[in-house]
Order: structure tokens, then C-alpha cells, then sequence
């Protein structure tokens, strides 16, 4: 099936600040065949002392005019997230001769180049300079490991769709290393591994994990369309994975085919990083994910089911988001702007189906999956003031194009909760879909109707709200379009899925298995109002909270409790304590160099989310249950 792209126009010819700047117009991208030939690319990534990516790259030409792009919009992030602060050295030539470039003044990822007679290609050579520390940016290699992003490391030519250009790449690997990818080998030689040739569109969707600790576990044994999970870590001993979560990621595969009854992909292959060194990511690509976690995420499963989700979120991308992709995501090449009307479908609902495949595989007990459904719906019970006050779910999707990056009140701003307020209007939407049938139908039918179709196709097969809305039709009748629009556009609640299924939110002293695993942060979001790390830093605080109206804010540390020296737990007890007396709890704050002791008027102890089985049928465990 042939796609369908988003083409925008992105630039204008002539622009005037203080007088007239006469600039070449960036062309826009056209459906043919980039004729001159095929992008070889070569990366030499053995310095990971200065931790340099080291690039050459030759690109056909004609004579005349070219423009050479740097990805700016990137799939998964969702919004313009090219790093092209990190590429350092562009020197381009033909024939021998220096070629001098511009960067276009107004889209600064276009570079424009004059390529002279007689010239057949160009040499392209430069370094990324990948980050040293996290503040600035994202760690992608360190001794032991790298994660290798061809939209980092490549150039292309405008004026094409991204998928009607081919490419050839190698990489050289320090020494000893093993690495992972989707691409194909074609040969190697050394350190070298030489990949075969692709289009460049699905190059950027293959990156590689590599490193000096590897492991690759086979998570389909015989399969005619194998899936792998391939794992690079800080130190050997983090490759240990017990036998029972091997099955438990195996039967990931297998419960999503239960589900799809159809895949995408001629093989699969997880990329999991264990690493304190290397920054965390979960990046969904059509052939494989961008998985990275703490170092000891596996060997320390059992202490928590937090992330646990990771895989089976990234996985489910495969169906919903790479191979059905959101319609204003499906852009021509990775320059054009892209849009997130849809992500509460794209990412929303693929965070619901991570939470049920992480409880169909039995990588969540059901009272984990329980507790992590009921963290989750506290948020848009009491934690989410944002999207009652100012904010709606359908305006969230902007929040990848506004390249947020964080910030205080997390709750007020409501920062990217299409992901959660998706999850939540889709378990809304199974609740519904079982009511109307009398539960004869559930969003299996809607997920298998929807995104397990064509199996073994792999071009991208966009949708488009009515798209979805057709769907539902077809699977149970009824006024879906208002349906969702009114939790997409309003300020309603969104935890009626909760009781659909026959259960209902309740709140009670006792921590649940959602709040295991913190790595030393005190939550007490649904009592004091406030997240704190474990030397007494403020991380976050409840919008108009207990803690907020006594004058706690983020980015300050709290040093003492009651006159006490600060510990999670000391606040606890003093919490615990708070309940039913008339006294306030004392806290005493560290703000910039001023110290100030804030009185926090609460007196209902600890309370920490929980489901409760209602008195309507118990749908939920049925949702969570295993396929057979």
C-alpha cells in the first residue's frame, strides 16, 4: 500500500529583517526517486574516550543548486528534537576541492551548497559531539556501551520524500563490542559491519545499541519471523536474567499476537540498555525499540512493578504508531513539521496496552497491574488540577511541538497527559464497548479490528479520528465521536472506566506495590501534596495543595520535620501523626541561601491510592487476564 505523507511548505524565498535577505528556498519534499544514487555513510564510533561520533558520508549530485538537511522532527519524540547543536566539523568537497556552505538563515538545519561542473558527489565529513553529562542532553555513549541515532549522524538531500531515498552505511565498533539493530549485515571486516542498502526512512527508524557487555536472547524460539532481545550493560553481571522473566518477555510476544493476530515486521529486536552512565530512553521504532534502563532494572525486578511496562509499551508502537500511524505524523521526510492531534491514540493508547500486555504476560502480578491502574487514576481523580482548571486532553498533543522539557507544577501544567488521560479514556472505551454488548465485545475487537490488519505489510497505513470512530461503529454502535470528544475537549472526569470495570478508586495509609522501587523519593502527592527525593529536595508539588498553600515549591530542600533532621521516613511518622490533631506538621526549608520554617496544615495521615471491588461485575480482571 502506497503512503500517504503530510507535505508542508517550509520555507519562504526572500525574508527582510533591517532590509531585504535573499535566501535559496529549501525545496519542498516531492514523491520520486532521489536518481543521482544512494547516500554512503560511514561512522567510525570508536572514541568513546572523547565520546565522538566520527562521520563521512558521500552524497550523488548533479551541478547546480543543493540543499542537505539535518532531521529536525523526529518520530517517537514527536516533535523537533533534532540535536543539530551537537554536530561540529562540516567540511563538504567535490573533486578534490573545498565547497563552501551556507546555513539557510531561517531554517538552520538546511544547508545549501553550490555543486560545481563536472562533480558527481559530494564529500560530506563532520563529528557529533554526543553529550558528556545529562544536563546537556541526552548520553549516548559511554566506555562500556553507545546508542547509535542515524538522524544524529546523517545529512540528506531536500526536495525528496524520505523513503524514495536510498542509503548504504557501516559503522566501525570499538573493539570486541557486540551490537544489535534492525538493519541487515551485509558483511564485516574487522570492527567494521557494513549494513545493506535501505531506504533512507527506514535507516533512521534502525538505530544500534552496542557494547563491550552483550547479550541476546531469543524471545520466539523457532518463529519464522524472529524477535530478539538483545542487551548491552555497565558491568557483566547486570546480563543475568532470571529464567521466569525470560518466559515473562516471551510471553509478551506472544500474548500481542493473541491480540493482533497480525505483525509488521519480517523480524523484531528489543535494544535494552542497563546502564547508570547512558541516558534512560523507550523510543519506538517499526523493527525494534530504543529501550534504556537503571543498571539493575532486571536483577532488581522484584523490588517494584514501576517500568515495568517499558518493553510491552515500546512493542505495542510497532502496531500503533509505526505501521498505523496517526495521519499528522506521517510526514514526507524529517523535516516537515509534525502534529499530535492523534497522540492519545498513538501514545494513549498504547500506554493502556502496556499496562494489560504487562499483566497478560505475567510481568505484572494483578494486584501490581491493579495498584498501577490505581496510580494512574488518582492522577485525574485528585492530582491533576491542570485539566480541570485550564487545560484539555486535546491540547496536551501540542506539547512535543512546544519542545517542553520539564518545569514546575507538573500537575497545573499537565505536561504531555495525553499518555495517562489517553490510557484512561481507553479503559473508558473497553467499559463502554462491554455495557453496549452486554459484554460480548471489548477494545480486543476494537485493537485487532483496528491495527491487527494486512499481516506482513509493512508500509505505513495512516488514521485519522473518523477513522477511529468508524471503527468503534463497526465493532459496537454508538455516538463515539461525541463520545470521545467530550473527554477530549472538556474538563470531566476521566476515572469512569474504573468503575465500568467493577471497581472503584479508594485511598488508605498503606503504600501500594506502585510505590515500591522510588529509589529513595518520598511521594506523598495525595497528603502533604508534595514529592521530595531522598536528601530532602523538592521535586514537585501539588498545584494549590496542602504543601502548596503553606509555601513549598519545587527546587527547594527540606531539612528538617517537627525540628528533626530530614528523612523520608521521619515524615511519615510526623504525617502519620498529623491525623486528627490540630497541631500543623513544621517544616523547616532551604530556599536559594534563606532558611524558613513552613507550617503545612494537614491532618488526615497518609493516603496512598487503591482499587476496591464495587458491586458491579469485576471486568477488570478479565481485561488483565491472559489470552489463550
Amino acid at each position: 500500500m502506497k503512503s500517504r505523507f503530510l507535505v508542508t511548505a517550509i520555507v519562504i524565498g526572500a525574508v527582510g529583517l533591517a532590509g531585504s535577505i535573499v535566501r535559496a528556498e529549501v525545496p519542498v519534499p516531492q514523491d520520486r526517486d532521489y536518481s543521482p544514487g544512494a547516500l554512503k555513510i560511514t561512522v567510525d564510533a570508536t572514541d568513546v574516550a572523547h565520546r565522538i561520533f566520527s562521520v563521512h558520508e558521500s552524497v550523488p549530485a548533479v551541478p547546480g543548486p543543493l540543499t542537505l538537511l539535518y532531521p529536525q522532527w523526529i518520530p517517537g519524540t514527536h516533535g523537533p528534537s533534532g540535536p543539530i547543536d551537537k554536530l561540529a566539523g562540516l567540511v563538504i568537497t567535490a573533486n578534490g576541492q573545498v565547497l563552501p556552505w551556507k546555513r539557510d538563515p531561517l531554517d538552520v538545519f538546511a544547508f545549501h551548497v553550490d555543486v560545481p561542473q563536472g562533480a558527481h558527489e559530494l564529500q560530506l565529513a563532520f563529528q557529533f559531539l554526543s553529550p558528556h553529562d545529562r544536563n546537556q542532553g541526552r548520553v549516548v555513549m559511554t566506555p562500556e556501551m553507545l546508542d547509535l541515532q542515524w538522524n544524529t549522524l546523517t545529512l540528506y538531500p531536500a526536495g525528496y520524500y524520505a523513503n524514495r531515498i536510498r542509503a548504504e552505511a557501516s559503522v566501525t565498533y570499538p573493539a570486541g563490542w557486540q551490537s544489535a539493530t534492525a538493519l541487515e549485515v551485509a558483511s564485516s571486516s574487522g570492527n567494521t559491519v557494513t549494513y545493506k542498502p535501505i531506504d533512507y526512512d527506514d535507516l533512521v527508524d534502525s538505530p544500534i545499541y552496542a557494547g563491550k557487555y552483550f547479550r541476546r536472547i531469543d524471545l520466539d524460539p523457532g518463529a519464522a519471523v524472529p524477535v530478539h532481545l538483545n542487551i548491552v550493560a555497565d558491568e557483566p553481571q547486570y546480563l543475568e536474567v532470571a529464567p521466569e522473566l525470560i518466559k515473562g518477555f516471551q510471553n509478551v510476544v506472544q500474548q500481542m499476537y493473541r491480540l493482533y493476530g497480525a505483525r509488521h515486521y519480517d523480524h523484531y529486536d528489543f535494544l535494552l540498555a542497563l546502564s547508570n552512565r547512558l541516558s534512560g530512553i523507550g523510543l519506538e521504532h517499526h523493527r525494534s525499540s530504543e529501550n534504556g534502563a537503571d543498571a539493575d532494572y532486571l536483577s532488581k525486578w522484584a523490588d517494584g512493578p514501576a517500568r515495568h511496562d517499558l518493553l510491552t509499551h515500546e512493542f505495542n508502537h510497532s502496531w500503533d504508531g509505526k505501521y498505523r500511524r496517526a495521519a499528522d505524523q506521517n510526514t514526507a521526510n524529517f523535516n516537515v513539521p509534525l502534529q499530535g492531534s492523534l497522540l492519545w491514540v498513538y501514545e494513549g493508547q498504547t500506554q493502556f496496552w502496556g499496562y494489560v500486555m504487562a499483566a497478560r504476560a505475567g510481568l505484572w502480578s494483578p494486584e501490581q497491574a491493579r495498584d498501577m491502574f490505581a496510580a494512574v487514576a488518582a492522577g485525574f481523580d485528585e492530582g491533576r488540577p491542570g485539566l480541570t482548571a485550564w487545560r484539555t486532553v486535546q491540547d496536551t498533543t501540542n506539547d512535543p511541538v512546544l519542545a517542553r522539557r520539564g518545569g514546575a507544577f507538573h500537575s497545573y501544567l499537565a505536561m504531555f497527559d495525553y499518555y495517562p488521560a489517553g490510557m484512561m479514556i481507553w479503559l473508558d472505551v473497553d467499559g463502554k464497548l462491554r455495557e453496549l454488548s452486554k459484554n460480548q465485545r471489548s477494545i480486543d475487537d476494537f485493537g485487532k479490528a483496528f491495527f491487527g490488519v494486512q499481516d506482513g505489510k509493512y508500509d505505513v497505513n495512516p488514521y485519522t479520528f473518523e477513522d477511529i470512530v468508524r471503527t468503534l461503529n463497526q465493532v459496537v454502535p454508538y455516538d463515539w465521536a461525541s463520545y470521545l470528544r467530550t473527554r477530549l475537549d472538556g474538563h470531566g472526569s476521566l476515572i469512569g472506566g474504573i468503575a465500568a470495570h467493577g471497581w472503584k478508586l479508594v485511598y488508605t495509609d498503606k503504600p501500594s506495590t506502585a510505590y515500591s522501587a522510588s529509589k529513595g523519593a518520598t511521594d506523598l502527592t495525595y497528603s502533604l501534596g508534595a514529592l521530595l527525593g531522598k536528601d530532602g529536595e523538592v521535586t514537585d508539588v501539588l498545584w494549590d495543595g496542602p504543601a502548596f498553600k503553606a509555601g513549598l515549591s519545587p527546587g527547594m530542600k527540606v531539612i528538617a520535620v517537627n525540628g528533626k533532621e530530614f528523612m523520608g521516613d521521619a515524615l511519615k511518622d510526623a504525617l502519620t501523626a498529623s491525623k486528627g490533631a490540630s497541631t500543623p506538621v513544621e517544616l523547616l526549608v532551604k530556599n536559594f541561601d534563606e532558611y524558613r520554617t513552613l507550617s503545612v496544615a494537614w491532618h488526615d495521615g497518609l493516603r496512598y491510592p487503591h482499587l476496591v471491588r464495587a458491586a458491579s461485575p469485576d471486568s477488570l480482571s478479565e481485561l488483565l487476564a491472559p489470552r489463550k
